[in-house]
């Protein structure tokens, strides 16, 4: 069983719906109607914390399984929580300046490759050692 990178895997995903609220309500405030995605720099910062949440998804979500299935659940589990911290920094940061997001940017793009480098050593010494 993979509990804890199941437990990380909704934390992400509830992450990503509070990034996809944040949009809505950011419409609101800076009176961005649909289907418009610029108009309001304070919009668009916003909805680009989610579009990058939501383009770094696929590659952070595969890693992080394969992590789990062929490393560890706990590791895996560990380092998709460093993921998260990163993109809540990427978040407040992106949201108050464009050079804010790149600390938070920085730590989870590292976890990413953590998850990704070790999963696919891991598979790789596993096809050549069988």
């Amino acid at each position: 069983m993979y509990n804890y990178t199941a437990l990380v895997t909704l934390l992400t995903v509830i992450f990503y719906f509070i990034t996809c609220a944040r949009v809505a309500q950011a419409r609101i405030k800076y009176g961005v109607a649909h289907p418009a995605i610029s108009g309001n720099v304070d919009f668009e910062r916003v909805f680009r914390v989610q579009m990058n949440v939501l383009e770094w998804l696929p590659i952070y979500l595969a890693s992080l399984w394969m992590f789990a299935i062929y490393i560890s659940d706990i590791a895996a589990a560990a380092i998709g929580a460093v993921w998260i911290i990163g993109r809540i920094f990427y978040m407040i940061g992106y949201t108050q300046s464009v050079p804010g997001r790149v600390p938070g940017f920085f730590i989870q793009a590292f976890a990413t490759t953590v998850l990704l480098l070790g999963a696919l050593g891991a598979i790789v010494w596993r096809i050549v050692h069988s």
